[in-house]
């Protein structure tokens, strides 16, 4: 699978776009420079997609419908893409440049072997694009079937039933399906990829401000990957990433106006699918971003009709073309369009900041941000070296502001000017979520903008008043350096200083970041995903561990989740809160008889569904519970918790109180469990504690404090057993770099990559079988040393380890008695208790 999503699925993807590209290329006069073939692909794809979901019965042929497409461009489009092939060889810098920015992109993933997604616990909207994605390839947008009464219907019907953009969503899950790839492997992939379209237009954009072809892959690497779009990349903001090659290409469209602007009328098709792709795909929000483009083309428009080059006919007939392109490609957002600016203004005017603790700042708009998180401020040194590097890149800025003027490069200036303008001003009107999402967009463009001052450093200089060439083909160059004068040995020294200084400051932001990021674990969303095959159909399901991926993997079982965003209405009391723990015992028992499945995560010291439920099936990390046939809903459930005394005495309360003749007392046993205690432990001092945890002690549930094992170290605690056998050692944490657990100074397993949805809720490590003699014992937990590998800096918090007797039951006793003879229930502890009819 790991090849599958990883290597062969680009190389589909890139085919797909190509071909699209050579399609639209040969229907507008074959105009498009070779390195915006794939982008506007990209464009065509979506536009192709978006309508083939829109016409719902067409939905499941989507993939087929891209297939079909980019064929057609390869036929018709075969010379083109030959002399493609043989531009690979001759000039490498921009192949070169794209997939050392798909590698770059991806390298969590690439670096683990495994299929993942990265910075896992950051944002869980990915999971949303993915159910997407499934959903509108196969029931386009046709919501009627829904049911709204759990989570999947009611997050499918609120997010895309509302005109939410999903022009990104359709292209992804109709190239994913092509190869029958799960979404929840691809989704990276296709983010990495289509970061990597950007490099295009980033390219070209690059050899316009006059740098060389190795300057110019560089420089489009470093504005492709600024520290923010990187940091955006790797949580999946599959909206951003697509707009932002949109607007890329946009930018190259404008500043290469001369190849189509004052041409056929069809050559106004490439830019309209580019524009109509950016709404798809973020909204009506982009149009912040299209009137940019489409104000510095009117400007260059205006000026060749006052010149007398242009007839305002032929000026007429281009715009009508490219609005009738415009309104088809983009049909299904403008046919509901009041939704999607209700969508739009409620984005850019929630006071819901996401993931943000506060706003991001101005200054990250340069690309630095020598830390392992967007979100936070680099400390120390690191702070002092970012602040150094922003100087830098905004001194290269300022000189490539100043460059642009001497250039007379006016459309080129005009666009980034009217970008920065762009930024300004939108960010006066949203608040803290949608700003962030104007500085990812908006960073690739002071990137630029920097490298136009490195160009003006390290390129001949180009003569007062004179036009600067198109395209820096090698005989331009020639000519250019003939009729310019050198730079100097200590201009150009100073340039090539500036340009590392930028790129080292980029690069290394995205190596702290790559260092930091945490993957999704793999084993268990396939054991989750093994679970939706199983039980298909036989929703609907209560999912009480938080993780909205399971929305998509448990798919076909109509999904619950009390503490997801959208609760089942009935059973949201089961948690505190969004995020928060699910406890059954909380739960109405007539609410329950909806659900005929629960699926709980492995945790023999969390409490166990009630008696109507048998376990049905138990893998690593997972427990499926089915409600056996007839079981009528229980007439009291009460979590019970203390000493056997105190459980006893409320047994009684129950039994005295509430019974009635033909009724039974249900108590289901708590689990034997051996705690260790942290608190006693001895660890390193720094080794702090995030509150939030929720931990188990004696099969009870209680809050507690996570211990962050911020730095490598060592724990060590005792414990005593009661009994000499095999035990489970079972291990509650957040362990995204390698952890190692040993007992009795004899390893006994290396922990690594094991995370839950959610950090505020530990995640449960499948057992660890070992042989112990009765008496006391030392287990200790041993952070390793730096690692380049994925993830070493990322999450690393214990929470628990507590011990149980191999080969239990899962399910546990259940003991019951009549009401009468409820002292035959004292003497045990218990997690809960049920009043039910015999």
């Amino acid at each position: 699978m790991f090849g599958a999503t990883a290597l062969l699925y680009p190389c589909v993807l890139a085919v797909l776009c190509i071909g699209a590209g050579l399609l639209v290329d040969r229907c507008s006069g074959g105009f498009l420079p070779a390195s915006l073939l794939a982008p506007v692909g990209v464009a065509a794809l979506i536009a192709l997609s978006q309508l083939s979901t829109y016409a719902h019965a067409l939905a499941p042929a989507t993939p087929y419908l891209m297939a079909a497409a980019a064929l057609a461009g390869f036929a018709l489009g075969w010379g083109r893409a030959r002399a493609l092939l043989r531009g690979l060889v001759v000039r490498p810098w921009l192949p070169a440049a794209s997939l050392l920015v798909y590698a770059i992109a991806l390298a969590p993933v690439l670096l683990a072997g495994r299929p993942s997604f990265s910075s896992y616990m950051t944002l869980a909207d990915s999971a949303v694009h993915m159910l997407g994605a499934d959903f509108l390839l196969r029931h386009g947008q046709d919501y009627a079937h829904l049911e709204l009464h759990n989570s999947y219907g009611q997050f499918v019907n609120d997010y895309y039933n509302s005109s939410y953009p999903s022009g990104a969503d359709t292209l992804f899950g109709g190239s994913a399906f092509l190869l029958g790839l799960p979404l929840i492997w691809a989704f990276q992939p296709f983010n990495a990829f289509v970061l990597a379209t950007a490099t295009g237009p980033a390219w070209l954009l690059a050899r316009r401000l006059g740098l060389g072809r190795p300057w110019a892959a560089l420089a489009a690497l470093t504005a492709v990957l600024p520290a923010l779009v990187y940091a955006y990349e790797l949580f999946g903001a599959i909206k951003e990433v697509t707009a932002l090659a949109m607007i890329l290409t946009l930018g190259a469209l404008v500043v290469g106006h001369r190849r189509w602007l004052g041409g056929p009328p069809a050559r106004a098709i490439p830019f309209a699918l580019v524009l109509a792709a950016g709404v798809s795909a973020l909204g009506v929000a982009f149009g912040a971003w299209a009137l940019v483009a489409v104000l510095v083309l009117a400007g260059v428009l205006l000026g060749e009709l006052r010149a007398g080059r242009r007839r305002a006919r032929d000026a007429l007939a281009l715009g009508a073309v490219g609005a009738l392109a415009l309104l088809i490609a983009a049909w299904p957002t403008w046919a509901r369009a009041s939704q999607a600016f209700t969508i739009a203004t409620d984005i850019a005017n929630t006071a819901n900041a996401g993931n943000l603790h506060s706003p991001l700042r101005a200054s990250q708009l340069l690309g630095v941000w020598l830390g392992g998180s967007y979100k936070l401020a680099p400390a120390g040194a690191a702070l002092a070296l970012t602040q150094a590097l922003i100087a830098l890149t905004l001194l290269a800025a300022l000189l490539g502001a100043l460059a642009l003027g001497r250039m007379r490069a006016h459309a080129l200036a005009a666009w980034l000017a009217l970008m920065l303008l762009a930024w300004l001003a939108v960010t006066r009107f949203v608040t803290t979520w949608a700003n962030a999402k104007t500085l990812v967009l908006t960073s690739p463009v002071v990137l630029l903008l920097a490298w136009a001052g490195v160009a003006a450093l390290i390129a001949p200089g180009a003569r007062r008043g004179r036009r600067a060439p198109r395209q820096l083909s090698p005989r331009d160059a020639r000519r250019r350096s003939r009729r310019s004068p050198p730079r100097s040995p200590v201009a150009r020294l100073a340039g090539v200083v500036l340009a590392l200084a930028i790129a080292g400051g980029v690069l290394g932001s995205d190596a702290l970041q790559y260092h930091s990021s945490d993957l999704a674990p793999t084993a268990r969303y396939e054991e989750l995903a093994a679970i939706g095959s199983r039980f298909a159909g036989r929703g609907p399901t209560l999912v009480t561990d938080f993780d909205e991926y399971a929305l998509y993997e448990l798919r076909e079982l109509d999904v619950g989740g009390p503490d997801f965003v959208y609760p089942p209405p009935a059973l949201a009391a089961t948690a505190g809160g969004y995020g928060q723990p699910v406890r059954l015992d909380r739960a109405s028992p007539a609410a329950l008889l909806a659900y005929p499945l629960i699926v709980t995560r492995r945790d023999p010291a969390a409490s166990r569904p009630p008696a109507a439920y048998r376990l049905l099936w138990q893998g690593s990390y997972y427990q499926v519970w089915g409600r056996r046939p007839g079981a009528p809903a229980a007439l009291a459930h009460i979590a019970l918790a203390g000493t056997a005394a105190a459980q006893c005495a409320r047994i009684g309360s129950l039994a005295r109180g509430l019974a009635r003749p033909g009724e039974l007392l249900v108590a289901a046993q708590a689990p034997e469990l051996v705690s260790v205690s942290l608190a006693r432990a001895s660890r390193p001092a720094r080794w702090g504690h995030a509150p939030g945890g929720t931990l188990h002690e004696g099969g009870q549930a209680g809050e507690r404090e996570g211990l962050v094992m911020s730095t490598p170290g060592r724990l060590a605690a005792s414990f005593a057993l009661p009994t000499a056998g095999e035990w489970d050692v079972w291990v509650q944490g957040q362990l995204m770099p390698t952890v190692k657990l040993s007992v009795d100074g004899r390893a006994i397993a290396s922990i690594a990559g094991q995370l839950d949805g959610n950090s505020l809720v530990p995640n449960t490590v499948p057992p660890i079988a070992v042989r112990l003699g009765a008496g006391e014992h030392r287990v200790s937990v041993t952070r390793t040393g730096f690692s380049l590998a994925p993830g070493a800096g990322g999450a690393a918090v214990l929470d628990a380890i507590f011990l149980t007797p191999a080969g239990a039951d899962p399910q546990g006793p259940l003991y019951t008695a009549a009401p009468g003879d409820w002292p035959s229930l004292c003497g045990r502890r218990y997690q809960w208790v049920e009043l039910t009819r015999a």
